[in-house]
């Protein structure tokens, strides 16, 4: 009996490359935090949209012609956001994990170029919301010395990796120790 093989998604690889050509070929996150930057988004849209509703039946008897004046603009900007921004915040994370450092990029019109070397990480976490553990994700965060920048988040990673990731750095943690 032969068993069908089951290739991986074309359009979530493209995405991938995507991100990886655009972040100077780092590794782009995990790509179900696409749909999990959606779903944020989602959540803040329908939050404005009551907010607009709210607004627009609250003056309706002051200026009665403006019957979804309010409403369908920020309807529509909602749901621009919602088709735009996910793919382009997505492409804009990258990360690559070496022997002594861990480096992070991440930005859209503000570039952050995170370079954070083993030996001054304090210690080092794995956290879930509870959105990112229905999409199997986590965030990889880690604490350094001093008080610029000192705590980097890592979205958007399986917790698998996420969890094989703060055990490596943890093993780089002990040998500089040593």
């Amino acid at each position: 009996m032969t068993e069908a093989v089951t290739s991986p998604d074309p359009l979530a690889e493209m995405e991938q490359d995507k991100a990886r050509a655009y972040n100077q070929g780092l590794t782009p996150l995990h790509p179900p935090q696409k749909s999990l930057i959606r779903l944020n988004i989602i959540v803040l849209a329908a939050i404005l949209i009551v907010a607009a509703i709210v607004v627009e039946f609250a003056i309706r008897n002051e200026l009665p012609g403006i019957g979804g004046m309010i409403i369908g603009p920020v309807t529509a900007i909602m749901l621009f956001l919602i088709i735009l921004l996910p793919g382009r915040i997505y492409r804009r994370w990258g990360y690559n994990m070496g022997d002594e450092q861990l480096r992070v990029l991440r930005g859209f019109m503000w570039r952050t170029d995170t370079i954070v070397p083993f030996n001054r990480i304090q210690h080092i976490d794995v956290a879930q919301g509870p959105f990112q553990r229905a999409f199997g994700l986590s965030a990889l965060i880690v604490h350094t010395a001093g008080t610029h920048n000192s705590i980097v988040a890592l979205p958007g990673l399986s917790t698998p990796d996420a969890e094989v990731m703060r055990d490596t750095i943890k093993g780089h943690i002990r040998q500089d120790m040593i």
